[in-house]
């Protein structure tokens, strides 16, 4: 059973933080009781508004002395309840802390505080020339912080990498309140790779204050491809032939036809309205190697039985074709009065078959599943659908949502690709990984968080 924290905590904290940023009335902390899977809410006994780093500081060794769980939180746009709270624990929110501090043109780095939001980097990075790589859909208000806690990709990840691929060094506070350097401003560090593991841990090693991220050089050329396909499994075959050519390229991403519906309502991004699904193929780089690529891209897509192919002329159409797919998400919910989103990874090779199986159980349980995804490195986005106000509904979309990741273990994948676990997917961590995995894992987790304080139950089943 959970138990409230002590007055004495409050007390504490109040000396911090003014009234306007320590909340504590049921009204002002609904907004704060789920992230984006808003099928999972617990309303947290407190939240904190830090504007400056060493409140952060601060309240973690106040709840460290008082045993009381926090979970950090950027924008909450989150769809594995990550940032959920603990019912007798607090919610330390970082948007706050959104200060770029440094951009620097010649080591193509930048210096940004945890709550800065994503597409302010390469805002911010682009009278340079340079721009920040890892792009999900969720850019224009999702923070760094977050991206770092679930180790973020985005369409351009099959090229680029993921967060963990562009993070140099990290000044966090470990959730005993001790205040941290890991990595440092080069690129090749020395010792162990304390970025890779800080990386993804969901917030449960600590929380990020302060990011050096690596910038990129923009490319000099983009050619974006648009093809059209009668059947799901044509496109995620050309999928695999794309990479079997030898071209890498900066994006790979495939939508179905509820997808490509609910796009061209929201935006109308030009579409093919009777395509069961769309592949969009990004190349980018010196000139002269994007048109030698597109050359072989041409032929690929010519023998794909597709049925329309267009290439963006100008910026102009490239922008109205990834407007599309950018919002496919947040449009899907023009076709459906609730959905969950699952991020499962399967193998490239096995895109068409993994594909034609979640058709399979969508007829089985009766409820329709959108199709947006990470074609390239086979990072599945199905959205499933259903109507919350219906009874067992949720449950079974939580069933159709649990026989997906199943079926991605099967295909030797992964339950996530860039998600996490969060509350969502604990129950299926046993069937990805041994019981001494698991026990590995939790150990880790326990040296840096003894009393289990960080984003308590998150992750594991038993916290």
């Amino acid at each position: 059973m959970e138990s409230r924290p002590p007055d004495a905590f409050l007390n504490e904290l109040a000396s911090i933080f003014p009234a306007g940023r320590l909340l504590t009335k049921t009204a002002e902390l609904m907004a704060y009781e789920s992230d984006a899977l808003t099928a999972y809410r617990v309303r947290p006994f407190a939240v904190v508004i830090p504007e400056r780093q060493d409140e952060v500081v601060n309240t973690v060794r106040i709840c460290a002395k008082f045993k009381v769980p926090f979970v950090a939180r950027g924008s909450g746009t989150g769809l594995s309840g990550g940032s959920l709270p603990a019912a007798d624990g607090i919610v330390i929110t970082m948007n706050r802390l959104n200060r770029i501090l440094k951009v620097d043109a010649e080591e193509r780095t930048a210096v940004v505080e945890a709550g800065v939001i994503n597409q302010d980097v390469s805002k911010a990075a682009a009278p340079y020339g340079l721009y920040y790589a890892p792009d999900p859909s969720s850019q224009p208000i999702c923070t760094i912080g977050g991206n770092i806690a679930s180790n973020s990709g985005g369409a351009h990840c099959l090229k680029y990498g993921t967060t963990s691929n562009h993070v140099l060094s990290i000044k966090a506070v470990l959730p005993d309140g001790e205040l941290v350097q890991l990595g440092s401003d080069s690129l090749e560090g020395n010792g162990p790779d304390l970025i890779g593991l800080f990386v993804g841990s969901e917030g449960q090693l600590g929380i990020a204050l302060e990011v050096t991220l690596r910038l990129m050089n923009r490319p000099e050329a983009f050619i974006t491809v648009l093809a059209s396909y009668n059947s799901l499994r044509s496109a995620g075959d050309t999928v695999a032939r794309v990479v079997a050519a030898g071209l890498l390229p900066g994006a790979l991403e495939i939508m179905d036809r509820l997808a490509i519906q609910a796009a061209e309502a929201s935006v109308h991004a030009g579409y093919p309205p009777d395509a069961a699904a769309v592949l969009i193929v990004e190349l980018e780089g010196d000139r002269h190697q994007v048109d030698a690529e597109f050359d072989i891209l041409r032929q690929v897509i010519d023998t794909s039985q597709a049925q329309e192919i267009r290439v963006a002329q100008d910026d102009g159409e490239r922008i109205k074709i990834w407007k599309g797919r950018k919002s496919a998400f947040s449009a899907v919910g023009r076709l459906s009065p609730d959905y969950l989103v699952q991020d499962g990874v399967v193998p490239r090779g096995r895109l068409g078959e993994a594909l034609e199986e979640i058709g399979q159980l969508s007829l089985k349980y009766g409820l329709r599943v959108a199709n947006v995804f990470h074609a390239g490195d086979g990072n599945l986005h199905p959205l499933i659908l259903f109507n919350g106000r219906s009874p067992g509904e949720l449950e079974l979309a939580e069933k159709l949502a649990g026989e997906i990741l199943m079926m991605c273990i099967r295909h030797g994948g992964s339950i996530t690709g860039e998600h996490g676990i969060g509350v969502e997917k604990r129950q299926y961590l046993p069937a990805m990984f041994t019981k001494r995995d698991i026990e590995v894992m939790q150990r880790l987790r326990k040296a840096f968080d003894p009393q289990e304080i960080a984003n308590r139950g998150k992750v594991f089943l038993s916290a």
